[in-house]
């Protein structure tokens, strides 16, 4: 992982998990295995965080939250699916009240399997994280100096997302630049 320009805040959100997977995430970001050694900071807040981690299945209550939350996030922003009920529903997915891992309802970056899913295996999932918030952010940065602030005004930025790669929307932006210059 090369050096963090600033640091991308992280959002924990417990969609319907046995509680295994949200120990194993507070684990991770206490002292014995300190996840903010590389950057990363906890927050409440949707509109301050920059990483969604989610754990647990998709149910048809906490499905309307997830997206409620995924779509107050400001871009760039980066989805992390922990455990295996989250990332698939897990042995709960032919249960009549999960709809599914989280991709159901918002795309999702990074899967972190595992029931429970491992304090190592969250961090490398949150460094992982990281990487594409940073990469995101680049090409952001590049658009908004090439096209300026004005450029921010999009009618529905959010589009690409919901039909899928939340990165599509950064890779319209990077092939709009590379055509800009000719290539």
């Amino acid at each position: 992982m090369g050096k963090v320009k600033r640091s991308p805040w992280l959002l924990h959100y417990d969609a319907s998990s046995c509680n295994g997977c949200d120990i194993e995430v507070l684990a991770s970001l206490t002292p014995v295995y300190d996840a903010e050694r590389f950057g990363v900071v906890n927050t409440g807040d949707p509109m301050q965080a920059d990483i969604l981690l989610v754990t647990g299945g998709v149910n048809a209550q906490s499905a309307e939250v997830v997206k409620q939350i995924y779509d107050q996030m400001a871009r760039p922003k980066v989805v992390v699916a922990v455990g295996v009920c989250a990332c698939t529903g897990g042995v709960f997915k032919d249960c009549y009240n999960i709809s599914g891992g989280v991709d159901t309802v918002i795309p999702v970056d990074v899967y972190v399997p595992g029931c429970a899913a491992r304090p190592e295996s969250i961090i490398d999932g949150i460094v992982k994280a990281v990487a594409i918030f940073q990469e995101r952010s680049d090409k952001h940065e590049k658009y908004i100096k090439e096209h300026g602030e004005s450029a921010r005004d999009m009618s529905d930025p959010d589009a690409a997302a919901r039909e899928g790669n939340p990165a599509d929307f950064f890779d319209a932006l990077g092939k709009t630049s590379d055509n800009k210059e000719g290539k």
